[in-house]
């Protein structure tokens, strides 16, 4: 088995990093300098015409974006170390955290940055744009803040690789301006899924 991982640090590549290191497979890392543009050149638009990190080759087939890199990865070596529910009901809960996340969740929090955030020109922000963004983070918010006040983890009692991958957002939102502290269970829970040996092993 070959598994290349493209990767820049403190980057939506970071939850697949972490996953690998929980899975515990053999993997080879390739360091994207982003400040360099190196995304953006043509050998690596190969790989991911996108021009974005993280990419994970395997056996030679490119998968990109990281929720289908996420499920793929469960899907693959997830199920046998306990990371991944089998195909079935429960397989369909943990996909459908892991496409909120990116779809939803990304969505608001990435229109809220671009109103709000100093990398953005401040003739570009938006005010009404940014506070419909914030209304909508909050209800989400509150929505995952349910979620795990009434279970352990997303789907029970066990960690699986949808914790993983809501949790590795949550170092994000505070750095956009979101205040997590109205979404009392959010803490805990980080905290428990962050402890692990492996999200140490995995920027």
């Amino acid at each position: 088995m070959s598994l290349i991982f493209y990767y820049s640090p403190q980057s939506s590549a970071t939850p697949i990093h972490w996953t690998l290191e929980e899975l515990g497979i053999p993997y080879e890392k390739v360091h994207i300098d982003l400040k360099a543009h190196q995304n953006k050149q043509p050998a690596f638009l190969k790989i991911n015409p996108n021009g974005k990190v993280p990419v994970i080759v395997h056996d030679g087939v490119a998968i990109f974006e990281s929720a289908a890199i996420q499920i793929y990865l469960g899907e693959m070596f997830g199920v046998e170390k306990g990371l991944f529910p089998a195909p079935g009901p429960k397989r369909g809960e943990a996909m459908k955290w892991i496409v909120w996340c990116n779809v939803s969740l990304g969505e608001a929090a990435g229109r809220y940055a671009r109103n709000t955030a100093s990398w953005v020109p401040a003739e570009q922000h938006n005010a009404k744009a940014a506070e419909a963004a914030k209304v909508e983070i909050d209800g989400l918010m509150r929505m995952l803040n349910d979620a795990v006040t009434e279970r352990k983890y997303l789907l029970g009692d066990s960690f699986t690789l949808a914790d993983l991958h809501l949790t590795s957002w949550m170092s994000y939102l505070p750095m956009m301006g979101v205040d997590l502290s109205p979404y009392p269970a959010i803490a805990p829970w980080v905290t428990r899924c962050t402890e692990r040996p492996a999200c140490a092993r995995g920027d």
